[in-house]
């Protein structure tokens, strides 16, 4: 089996180089190739994943593409993983909505909006380039924000599932807290991409959250940034992402005093880029720990191999509604539980959501539309108009002076905004 990965440069690919060899049973691959523009990256971290998969005895060959139809040519699936900027972009995202006094964070509220406007473009066109030279492969996207990306590569027709590695990263530390092997963990996870709640936890079908809340919420709570008082209450575990809607200002006040992931992550790349450039390493570095992800490459196999050998298993995806979640529209992008076969993904059913979520859940699922109307047409008014939809904004004049400034920082990524 062909895979490509688009984004291949990343430093984060012996990560996933790593879950390939790892887990070669599950997913017998013959070629990877990874495509990437960036010459150098792509140099260093190719010669580092060939050295991963030989000191493992995977026999698979790595490939390297500059193009897109010259590295996806024949592949059963294509992973998507890019970030159009960079981190210099990233790191805009990270503060220009501070000065507004607003979260800036890479896949939500502002700095979110600003990412979708320079991305959807970009996986649009490799999309059809893809399906021009690997018609019957599937995309798997992992690029962000994921919800919008997958939106609109499934609106436009392509066989696209957005991937996220919050729901794994739950599943593998509530089965470290609980001494379980995760294979006997499952979780009713709903709501949007980077918007979810685990309303239950299931071991061998029995659920335990209760369990989980009394004798490791004080964990829980470090984990997702919030007070222990809150999850208790509320009775179940928010992803950390929902920290930026119910701690707002808080969250505000410590990123104008503290250094951006951005500038973090930078500085994690250029150690990392080193480590591969040695030839003498040939297992993933223990530092690629910090730098996010984890358990994609487990998540990704485990996707593919579904897909691939119409295995009929229960992972967590994003995918279209379609009635899943009565209070959407059929086309909203929803990141719930979903059975994974040749087919493609079919959500499972879902219990109703309460109001406390599902009004959230609707309010941002309304920005989404907006956001991506913005991304695929450009204009002024359509950047304010998500940016005034979306609860962490909310405000005209804030969303207006916020709207000039990130399409006058975004403009060398968006066409139409080219003076």
């Amino acid at each position: 089996m062909r895979l490509a990965v688009v984004g291949g440069g990343s430093t984060y690919t012996p990560e996933l180089i790593d879950g390939f060899a790892r887990l070669r049973a599950e997913l017998p691959l013959s070629e990877i190739t990874l495509i990437d523009p960036d010459e150098r990256r792509l140099s260093l971290v190719s010669a580092m994943a060939a050295r991963m998969l030989a000191r493992a005895g995977h026999p698979a060959t790595v490939r390297t593409a500059t193009t897109i139809e010259e590295g996806a040519a024949g592949a059963a699936a294509v992973l998507l993983q890019l970030r159009i900027g960079g981190q210099a972009a990233r790191a805009v995202d990270e503060t220009l909505p501070l000065a507004c006094g607003c979260v800036g964070q890479e896949t939500t509220g502002a700095g979110g909006l600003a990412k979708a406007l320079r991305t959807v473009p970009v996986v649009l066109d490799i999309a059809e380039r893809v399906a021009k030279v690997a018609p019957e492969a599937w995309l798997v996207d992992f690029t962000n924000p994921v919800g919008i990306v997958t939106r609109a590569l499934l609106n436009a027709g392509h066989r696209a599932i957005g991937l996220c590695n919050v729901a794994i990263g739950f599943q593998r530390r509530f089965a470290a807290a609980l001494g379980a092997d995760p294979g006997r963990i499952s979780l009713a996870h709903v709501g949007l991409n980077h918007l979810t709640w685990e309303r239950a936890v299931y071991l061998d079908g029995t659920d335990v959250l209760p369990r989980l809340l009394d004798e490791h919420g004080e964990r829980i709570a470090r984990d997702v940034g919030l007070p222990v008082a809150l999850i208790r209450r509320l009775g179940v575990v928010p992803s950390y992402y929902l920290r930026f809607f119910y701690e707002h200002d808080a969250v505000v006040a410590e990123q104008r005093v503290k250094p951006t992931r951005a500038a973090e992550v930078a500085a994690l790349e250029e150690s990392l880029l080193a480590m591969y450039a040695d030839p003498a390493v040939d297992t993933k570095p223990e530092l690629l720990g910090r730098r996010g992800g984890a358990f994609y490459s487990e998540a990704a196999v485990a996707l593919v191999a579904s897909l691939a050998g119409d295995r009929g298993d229960t992972q967590v995806v994003n995918l279209r509604n379609d009635g899943t979640l009565p209070f959407l529209p059929a086309d909203a992008v929803i990141e719930v539980p979903a059975r994974i076969g040749a087919a493609g993904a079919a959500a499972l059913p879902v219990d109703p959501v309460p109001p406390l979520y599902a009004g959230l859940i609707a309010h941002v699922t309304a920005y989404e539309d907006l956001a991506l109307q913005a991304a695929l047409h450009g204009g002024t008014d359509r950047v304010a108009d998500a940016l005034l939809a979306h609860p962490l904004v909310g405000q005209a004049s804030v969303s207006a002076e916020l709207a000039d400034r990130l399409i006058d920082a975004n403009r060398p990524f968006l066409p139409w905004a080219a003076r």
